[in-house]
């Protein structure tokens, strides 16, 4: 990472402590909620996107092995009971795998000011999405394929495809199953991704990790509260806030274009 003025520096540490929250919290939205606001203090996607797949890649297994860990911290037997519904996954995977490859060729091979002005669109289409309560809903086995299909596309392209996926997910699984299945694929398609910039020789940023993954675990553990929160009652308020910051910072960043 290049060097970094002091607010800079401030700024972007804060947007990871806000990164882990949300991806803890909602099991979604570590990139599509925090991209805009790293890209508006420094403008490099590729930059950011490998940071993010990592911290991805250790907070989703981390998630996914709680209870496991919570078995041997209380001293019982480390039994693995895990909420992911691996045959939906499975599905879900045959259905994304191409768009995500497809995805990552275009992030690696287009010019940084294109998928930084993608990005921005995609973010304000899903800032009004919130503010508007209109989720994306899919209730067409056609219009499952389809957002399936783009959301593995721009999964690939910037990592926030993540609402157009859920559309489909959040109707034919358990609330309690949800996220925990939606990080399993995360991982996988985020492993996907950081081994094809590896191959085409983009700098993962190891260093900007000494720094950065302790911001990403204390919005970890406030998520992982916010989540049992959530689970009774439904955030709509707080998705609301979210979608009329992302706006504001969709749009600042795109008039910066």
């Amino acid at each position: 990472m290049a060097t970094l003025a002091l607010w800079q520096t401030i700024a972007i540490f804060c947007v990871f402590i806000w990164s882990g929250f949300v991806r803890s919290g909602l099991g979604f939205g570590g990139a599509v909620l925090s991209l805009p606001f790293l890209l508006l203090v420094h403008d490099q996607p590729l930059v950011f996107l490998p940071l993010v797949s990592v911290h991805l890649l250790v907070f989703s297994s981390l998630t996914i092995a709680q209870p496991w860990i919570a078995n041997i911290a209380r001293g019982q037997k480390p039994a693995f009971d895990s909420n992911i519904n691996w045959t939906y996954l499975r599905k879900i995977l045959a259905v994304t795998i191409i768009p995500k490859l497809l995805g990552v060729f275009g992030v690696i091979s287009l010019p940084n000011e294109v998928i930084t002005t993608f990005i921005f669109v995609i973010v304000l289409i899903y800032g009004f999405s919130y503010v508007l309560k209109k989720n994306f809903v899919s209730n067409h086995p056609a219009l499952d394929f389809v957002f399936l299909v783009l959301g593995g596309y721009v999964s690939g392209t910037s990592l926030i495809g993540a609402p157009l996926i859920i559309a489909v997910m959040a109707r034919e699984l358990p609330r309690a199953q949800l996220r925990d299945t939606l990080f399993a694929l995360w991982f996988i398609l985020v492993s996907i991704k950081l081994a094809a910039f590896a191959a085409a020789g983009i700098d993962l940023q190891w260093q900007a990790h000494v720094w950065l993954l302790p911001a990403a675990a204390i919005g970890h553990v406030l998520g992982l509260k916010f989540h049992q929160y959530s689970l009774k009652v439904e955030p709509k308020r707080f998705m609301q806030w979210i979608g009329a910051a992302l706006i504001a910072v969709a749009l600042a960043g795109l008039l910066q274009h």
